[in-house]
């Protein structure tokens, strides 16, 4: 019976991303960044079940593969979708309005050759060559949750997007060495960076929360996330072994 316990967290993480995916191509980015944020605790539970249980397998590898490039590829590229069809297009861009949003799938393919590499590539056991599907997700969720209605009016963020989208998928893939939050031990020296970011990111999620809840605001309290990646990507980048 045990056996079968990390595949049906697993699974729960599958139908999370389902669920992201069909609340952001219906309009409710927020549902589909809460139900990514979900996908993401089976995310993490199933891989430790599998660990504490030790019953991980073939399959269950396979399993968490194909979930996660649903509710951290295929779930955010149908909030970029989504957003691509709302926000004010620059003038020589508005007749291609029915064609550009179809770009924000680039990121549910770029995910899936993130996944294949992540299950051959020995090297990232401790550490991550490139962008975790997971931190993509949530950056892109909520981004267009927390600052989306700020940002849709303005003729810039199209193009913004368009960017956004090249270089996140090449950051999926890219031979970038990125620091997990895995600690051999719990002492600070050899870990600055780690308790650093922790600190930092908990600080993150106060401000703007508190900022979302002066300003009545809720979708501004999920913007957090979004800085909290940036920062991720920026420290790993300048703190990479030459």
């Amino acid at each position: 019976m045990k056996k079968h316990i990390p595949n049906t967290i697993t699974c729960c993480n599958l139908i999370c991303g389902c669920i992201a995916t069909y609340n952001a191509i219906c309009g409710n980015p927020q549902m589909a960044l809460l139900f990514i944020i979900l996908g993401a605790v089976f995310d993490f539970f199933d891989g430790m079940s599998a660990r504490l249980l030790h019953v991980s397998s073939e399959i269950g590898k396979e399993l968490d593969s194909l979930a996660d490039d649903v509710t951290f590829g295929m779930a955010p590229a149908s909030i970029i979708f989504y957003e691509l069809q709302v926000v004010d297009y620059p003038g020589f861009l508005e007749p291609l309005r029915c064609v550009i949003p179809y770009l924000a799938f680039i990121v549910a393919a770029f995910s899936a050759v993130r996944l294949a590499k992540f299950n051959l590539d020995t090297r990232q056991t401790t550490s991550f060559i490139g962008l975790p599907t997971p931190a993509n997700a949530l950056f892109w969720g909520s981004l267009i949750v927390g600052f989306g209605q700020y940002l849709e009016q303005t003729s810039w963020f199209m193009p913004a997007i368009i960017i956004g989208i090249v270089l996140s998928s090449w950051l999926l893939i890219a031979e970038i060495p990125m620091f997990a939050l895995k600690f051999k031990q719990w002492g600070f020296a050899g870990n600055e960076i780690k308790y650093c970011f922790v600190i930092f990111s908990a600080v993150a999620l106060i401000a703007t929360i508190a900022g979302g809840i002066i300003t009545e605001s809720l979708n501004l309290c999920w913007s957090g996330f979004s800085i909290i990646i940036l920062a991720y990507i920026i420290v790993s980048i300048l703190t990479q072994k030459k």
